[in-house]
């Protein structure tokens, strides 16, 4: 038996760690180990086919292995596409753990009502945070503030990697 993590971010500001601890406490009062973890830097809008956690589920993890998730919120964003995940993992016998939640879904009746809640419940909050960015963008631009960065000016990460990659074509 296999132990897979699976951490997703949705872009490469944010920070893995606090999912990654979250996982490891659960693991670790579970008797999980070793834990094989899987990093992810997508949104959860992306189809789950097409993300790491399709492959993982798909191809990589086989009957009886344990795949632990953080939160739903980090399997997807769509009822749909968790409800999705779960009918693949219970096809295969993948057995799939919430961190935050301390639970166990399987076939049974009640982890496909908790988790249909749960998706529902993701699915809403990426609504609401869709609409407080655009309310927010609105009033910007309703107070006659730029929108987005300078034009002309890179963000910090684009500015690391055109200077790792200056850096690179110097060397001998």
């Amino acid at each position: 038996m296999s132990i897979y993590a699976y951490l997703r971010v949705s872009s490469d500001r944010q920070d893995l760690h606090n999912q990654r601890h979250g996982i490891l406490e659960y693991a670790n009062t579970h008797a999980l180990s070793p834990i094989q973890f899987i990093e992810d830097t997508v949104s959860g809008r992306e189809k789950w086919l097409e993300r790491g956690v399709g492959q993982l589920l798909n191809q990589t993890a086989q009957a009886s292995d344990v795949v632990i998730f953080s939160e739903v919120s980090r399997m997807a964003r769509s009822t749909l596409q968790v409800l999705e995940m779960l009918e693949c993992c219970v096809r295969r016998g993948i057995n799939v753990h919430i961190a935050k939640q301390g639970m166990v879904l399987d076939d049974s009746m009640q982890s496909r009502i908790t988790a249909f809640v749960l998706g529902l419940a993701a699915e809403i909050e990426r609504e609401l945070i869709v609409l407080r960015t655009t309310e927010a963008l609105a009033k910007r631009k309703a107070e006659g503030k730029t929108l987005g960065r300078p034009k002309g000016r890179q963000s910090a990460h684009l500015k690391l990697d055109t200077r790792e990659a200056e850096i690179r074509s110097n060397k001998p």
